[in-house]
């Protein structure tokens, strides 16, 4: 099956996923966001299949500096649940290359707290997995 993505659905998709970990850097704020955010992305880069392709653009994703972590949420929680919504219609198996790739990333980023992640950051996985399965 071929995939047809606008250069809209890309921006979100991208928004998703980095944002997704941009969420989880500003959770763990009390550790290192900047290990936590570096471990997000390198797990993002290593993604395969059409979703590694969009994620290896090189394009401004907006919307990812907000000024609290609400606002930042507002943005990004709603592009993971669109951007599974749009994957599923079109081709079931890249929606879960997509959702994996970004659980895979938020617990890279998780891992960068000693011993176990803090309760923000699971609470902030959470929310994160719940938008991904929202769709």
């Amino acid at each position: 099956m071929s995939i047809t993505l606008t250069d809209q659905d890309k921006l979100t998709l991208r928004t998703a996923a980095y944002g997704a970990v941009s969420l989880m850097a500003a959770a763990g704020a009390a550790g290192s966001p900047h290990k936590a955010a570096t471990e997000g992305s390198i797990a993002l880069t290593s993604a395969t299949g059409l979703v590694g392709h969009v994620l290896a653009e090189k394009t401004k994703i907006k919307n990812l500096n907000g000024k609290s972590t609400a606002e930042l949420a507002y943005h990004v929680l709603p592009a993971l649940t669109a951007t599974m919504s749009l994957l599923k219609k079109q081709d079931p198996a890249e929606a879960d290359n997509f959702r994996s790739t970004v659980i895979v990333a938020i617990e890279a980023a998780a891992r960068t707290c000693q011993g176990e992640p803090s309760p923000t950051m699971a609470e902030m996985a959470r929310k994160i997995t719940e938008a991904l399965d929202a769709a």
